[in-house]
């Protein structure tokens, strides 16, 4: 063979094996697993303590789980309902057409400072509210599918999915309440509230206490409308980020907010 033929034989092979490895580069940080389903809430288990064990008692939150055949954590969160008389908690249930979770976070992009956003409205979760003492309030647990997580890049999407949250494997983020604090007395109609729920967040494997600063608003008797936010460390979660060309110096401070609609329930 010719040094003519060997050189474009090697050129050739150069080009196919470069084109491959770009195929399967796109491939690793675009292709998405698709949710296993709509999301939906986990029931919040209302109970009503007894008449006599209203007064003075301190408010905590009381998590049953189990996990599931597919490894997901399901169960239910209760907590003493009001037992004024004639009044009873109502449930609201998150509708997720209406709310949005989203995260931001800061990175340069091709040398250009850039703040990512990413949102997904598959967000799920219960809420009860007694307007007649609003320190009884009740949070069920909040998940959130990681696989419908989008920002303004598919190659940034995929990385998301596939490298850093691993949604293959950890379908959903989840939120599981532990206490509630700030909130007390009547509700009237329009009358805004702001509070604290801290509690467990898990990404992927690994959970840690988050507190979210909540501001909501009881628009009707049958909805309400809040905003929840955080600021999380992405290294608390070992959330590393792959090494990307034209990225550089992504911060370390994620802010996390949930805006949400919620309705009366029955």
């Amino acid at each position: 063979m010719s040094t003519k033929n060997i050189f474009i034989a090697g050129l050739t092979l150069l080009i196919g094996v470069a084109t491959a490895g770009l195929a399967i580069f796109n491939l690793a940080f675009t292709n998405n697993t698709a949710p296993s389903g709509p999301i939906t809430a986990i029931p919040l288990v209302v109970t009503t303590a007894a008449p006599n064990a209203q007064a003075n008692q301190p408010q905590a939150t009381a998590v049953s789980a189990t996990t599931s055949a597919t490894g997901l954590t399901s169960g239910a969160t209760a907590l003493p309902a009001s037992t004024a008389q004639g009044s009873s908690p109502v449930v609201f249930q998150i509708v997720p057409d209406q709310s949005q979770v989203s995260f931001s976070i800061y990175e340069e992009l091709g040398g250009e400072p850039k703040t990512v956003v990413g949102t997904t409205s598959e967000v799920a979760g219960q809420l009860a509210v007694d307007v007649q003492d609003l320190s009884e309030t009740q949070v069920g647990v909040i998940q959130v599918n990681a696989r419908t997580l989008t920002t303004d890049n598919d190659r940034r999407n995929g990385a998301i999915r596939n490298f850093i949250l691993n949604t293959d494997q950890y379908e959903f983020i989840t939120f599981t309440p532990t206490s509630i604090t700030g909130l007390s007395g009547a509700a009237q109609p329009g009358q805004s509230f702001t509070f604290q729920i801290s509690g467990d967040l898990t990404l992927r494997d690994v959970t840690r206490s988050v507190t979210l600063n909540v501001t909501a608003q009881g628009v009707s008797a049958t909805q309400i409308t809040g905003t929840a936010t955080a600021t999380v460390n992405r290294g608390d979660f070992n959330l590393t980020i792959p090494s990307v060309r034209n990225v550089a110096n992504v911060g370390e401070e994620v802010t996390l907010q949930i805006d949400f609609v919620a309705n009366a329930q029955g």
